[in-house]
This record gives structure tokens, sequence and C-alpha cells, in this order.
């Protein structure tokens, strides 16, 4: 048997297009220019968790417009903290941030629950799902940036009415804390690509 008839060599026209297919992606890797937004300032990862130098400065220089409702208002809190680090807002932003902040109560899960006289259908759960809509503007006001982040929060409703709103707000806290970190993620991404 000579060399060219044995199963493991590949034909000249198969052996050029997977060289071809090789150098295309050693190309396309080679050209990736990723960067992180928690990084160290050098390249390297931070396992601290805070932002690279340059952008904690553009986050710390957000003003957020005021909210009006209680969620709403749990959502900017966080925010503040999270873009200043709990320095609160900045005397002279460079730029404002808008959100619109909703939240809707759903029943997830409906079953009796208790004795044969109860039978209403009691939802035994529920989910929170709250939606921010945001807008970055820079100090002029022309919008650099806009987008949507959804989260659910799912909870238990007892059957006693003070624990079952107990539940629910405590759901909607929860929620607002993730729902104001996607956004501050957002944010971060939407700011590392103003130049």
């Amino acid at each position: 048997m000579s060399l060219p008839d044995r199963p493991f060599f590949m034909s000249k026209p198969k052996r050029g297009a997977l060289l071809a297919v090789l150098a295309g992606t050693l190309i396309a890797v080679a050209g990736c220019t990723v960067q992180p937004l928690y990084s160290g300032g050098d390249g390297t990862s931070s396992i601290s968790g805070t932002v690279a130098p340059g952008m904690r400065e553009k986050l710390a220089s957000i003003a957020i417009d005021p909210a009006d409702t209680r969620y709403a208002q749990d959502v900017r809190n966080k925010l503040i903290f999270l873009f200043s680090g709990g320095a609160g807002e900045p005397a002279t932003p460079a730029y404002r941030l808008s959100l619109g902040v909703s939240s809707a109560t759903s029943a997830a899960v409906r079953v009796n629950v208790g004795d044969d006289t109860d039978r209403t259908g009691r939802p035994s759960a529920g989910t929170v799902r709250m939606t921010s809509r945001y807008v970055l503007s820079d100090a002029a006001g022309r919008p650099l940036a806009r987008g949507t982040r959804v989260v659910s929060a799912s909870f238990d409703r007892p059957r006693q009415e003070f624990a079952n709103l107990r539940a629910e707000r405590d759901a909607q806290d929860r929620a607002a804390q993730e729902l104001a970190e996607q956004v501050m993620l957002a944010v971060a991404q939407d700011l590392s690509k103003q130049r």
C-alpha cells in the first residue's frame, strides 16, 4: 500500500480547505480586541469586582432622574450606590440617566390550600416581573444609549394576608436589586463604546 492510499492521509483539496479554515480562524482570533469591563487597569482581571479606573469615573458622573414609585426609588437608590460606590450623586453630572421602572405581579401556581371547605383555588406562588427602560444622555441632553432590562423574582403566597404582602414586597426588593445591577452593567457597556 502506498502512502496516498492510506486512510489517515487527506487528499490535497481537503488538506487545502482545512488549512484555509485553520488560517481564517487564527486570523479572526488574532483580530479580537475584547477588553473586560471589570479589570485591574493593566489588562488583568480584578477579583474584587471593581470596574476599571476610567469607567469608575464615568459611572460616578451619572445623575439619575427622580422616581415616582417605591420600587422605582429602590432601583434608583441602588444604582446611585453602584455608580458612585456610596458617594452619592455628582454635583456636576456629565451624564443623565432616565429610568422607567414598572412592576407586575402574577400568580405562578394555583392550588387548593387547606381543608375541603377552602375551594377558592388560591394562588400558592407568585412572580414579580420588573422592567426598566432607560435612556442615557449627555450633559446637553442628547441621547447616547437606550435599553430595556427585565428581571423576575418568585415568592410563596401564604394564607395570611400580611405575610402574603410582605413576601411580595421582599420579591420586589430582590428584583429591584438585580435590575439595578443589570442596568449598571448595561450602562457601563454603553459608556465603554463612547469616546
